[in-house]
Formats: C-alpha cells, sequence, structure tokens
C-alpha cells in the first residue's frame, strides 16, 4: 500500500522536483504551497507523513506544525534553507521528527522519509501490543496503566497522580521533544503561563524515582532550552 505524504513548500521548483521523484518513489504525494492551504489539506485528508518548509505565507511551518501536533502523532520532516540550531531546535521542540537543510539531495530525503515512516510503523506495533497487555516494559521499568503502578526490578515505586502522568506521556512517546508549555497542557490540562517551577519540580522529584542516578539520568533527558525526552526505549 502506497503511503501518503502532504509536502507543503512555498517554492514551487521544490515542489515539483520532490512531486516528480516521490511519486516514482511509489509515495501519493498532495501539495500545499502555504502554511494555511498545508493546514486545509490536512484537516480533511489522511497522510503518513509531512514534509514541510519553515519560512512560508501566511502561516510558517512552526505554527503548523503547533496545530498539528494538538491531534495527531503523523510523523513531521522540516525541510528549510535556515541551517542554524536553534531552528532545528524550535522545529524539533515543537513536535517535528527531523529535520533537513536545503540544498538536499534527493537521496537523502528519500532516505529520511522512509526511515520516519518506519519508525512510525514500528511505533503504531509497539503500541497495538501494549494497549493489549495495557502495561509498558521498558528496561528494567514495568508500567502497569491499569493499576497505575511502576515497578524496577521488581520493586514497587511509589508515584503521584501527576509522576505517572507525566512517565506515561514520555514512555508512550519515546525520543520525542516536549517542551514545558506542551507538558503543563498534557498533564493539567490548561493554558501554560510560564511557571517552569511546577514542571522543574515535578521532573526532578520523577528522576528521583525512577532513575539509578538522577543527576546524571538514563532515561528522562534534559534539551536545554528547549525541554525533555525519553530515551529509555
Amino acid at each position: 500500500m502506497s503511503h501518503s505524504i502532504l509536502l507543503v513548500e512555498d517554492d514551487e521548483s521544490i515542489v515539483d522536483i520532490l512531486t516528480r521523484h516521490l511519486t516514482k518513489e511509489g509515495f501519493v504525494v498532495i501539495t500545499a504551497y502555504n502554511g494555511e492551504e498545508g493546514l486545509e489539506k490536512f484537516s480533511k485528508g489522511s497522510f503518513d507523513l509531512m514534509v514541510i518548509d519553515l519560512m512560508m505565507p501566511k502561516l510558517d511551518g512552526i505554527e503548523v506544525i503547533k496545530l498539528v501536533r494538538e491531534s495527531s502523532a503523523i510523523p513531521i520532516l522540516i525541510m528549510s534553507a535556515k541551517d542554524s540550531d536553534i531552528d532545528k531546535a524550535i522545529g524539533l521542540g515543537f513536535g517535528a521528527d527531523d529535520y533537513i537543510a536545503k540544498p538536499f539531495s534527493l537521496i537523502e530525503i528519500t532516505a529520511r522519509i522512509k526511515a520516519a515512516l518506519r519508525r512510525a510503523t514500528q511505533y503504531a506495533n509497539r503500541e497495538a501490543v501494549q494497549s493489549q497487555s495495557n502495561t509498558i516494559t521498558l528496561d528494567q521499568l514495568v508500567i502497569d496503566l491499569s493499576n497505575y503502578s511502576v515497578t524496577r526490578n521488581g520493586e514497587e515505586i511509589k508515584l503521584t497522580l501527576k509522576e505517572f502522568e507525566i512517565l506515561k506521556l514520555f514512555t508512550k512517546h519515546p525520543n520525542r521533544v516536549f517542551t514545558k508549555a506542551q507538558i503543563y497542557g498534557f498533564i493539567w490540562n490548561d493554558e501554560y503561563y510560564g511557571d517552569e517551577n511546577v514542571i522543574n519540580v515535578h521532573i526532578r522529584r520523577l528522576r528521583e524515582k525512577i532513575e539509578v542516578n538522577p543527576s546524571e539520568p538514563k532515561y528522562l533527558k534534559t534539551l536545554w532550552g528547549i525541554g525533555y525526552k525519553w530515551e529509555g526505549s
């Protein structure tokens, strides 16, 4: 079955080249030439992956990613002429899965698309297995979603409800970066007003309970200036 890709890019020559190449590779490509058009087509269609430029008219790529991430975990690949660490960090921090800088080779972007789709398929399969058993096993940690319990090497770890919900959020989305605002929105279901202390305290306490060495965490990693991600899988 062909994978469907939403390509959001305002440069018509790039759209033409990528569409022809990816079609030859067996993908179905739907195109949009600005952020607003991209969001409209995303809301009306069903896609396996999004490729999006950062700098676009009407609505930039970062805003599109933020809005898409409110309702979807679709793999997102950023492509942009802006090749700075800050731009990469912002894009990845708001939920993009990968980043490729212009100019790029068709071989490289195809490889990155296929890798992102492969990771998404593996994650979906793992989610299906976990939903059947309702437990998540990562290294020595066993997380029982039904009973809100966590054990490490067979010993129970006592977590508060918020600590458990944070742990569940990260373990169900390994290697995805969450900003503090996103964590607050998911866990507290409220608008984030920049109170970093609330997030910092909960992350610190969670690390103290699940990490062997909380000062050098193996699982819950900090991306300075961006947020956190889980590397335990």
